[in-house]
């Protein structure tokens, strides 16, 4: 059983027990959280599909620990201008466990 949830506008594919990397949750290490975002359920071939979301589906899941991504580099150039700049990112992610899907009809 797989869920297709979405969580601060990105779209993710939940399975229980499995861990997830999503951008920076403000939670600690060890909350308890529930997305009611759930765009579709998949039971073992049965699908349920929202418009856009299904009611009463939820996912139930465990806060991680906060982790920092690979560094990115963004470099900017005009030729002939003497216009160069270099910059780094890294971004932040939470990682959190997937404990439960609950799927509900639509």
């Amino acid at each position: 059983m797989y869920a297709l949830v979405e969580i601060l506008g990105k779209q993710y594919k939940a399975e229980k027990g499995k861990t997830i990397k999503i951008d920076k949750l403000g939670k600690n290490q060890g909350e308890k959280i529930e997305f009611d975002t759930i765009l579709m359920v998949n039971d073992s071939g049965k699908v349920n599909v929202g418009t856009p979301y299904l009611k009463g589906a939820r996912v139930k899941a465990t806060v991680g620990d906060q982790v920092k991504g690979k560094k990115v580099v963004i470099y900017k150039y005009k030729k002939r201008k003497s216009y160069r700049r270099k910059r780094g990112f890294r971004g932040q992610y939470t990682n959190i466990t997937v404990d439960d899907i609950i799927a509900a009809g639509t």
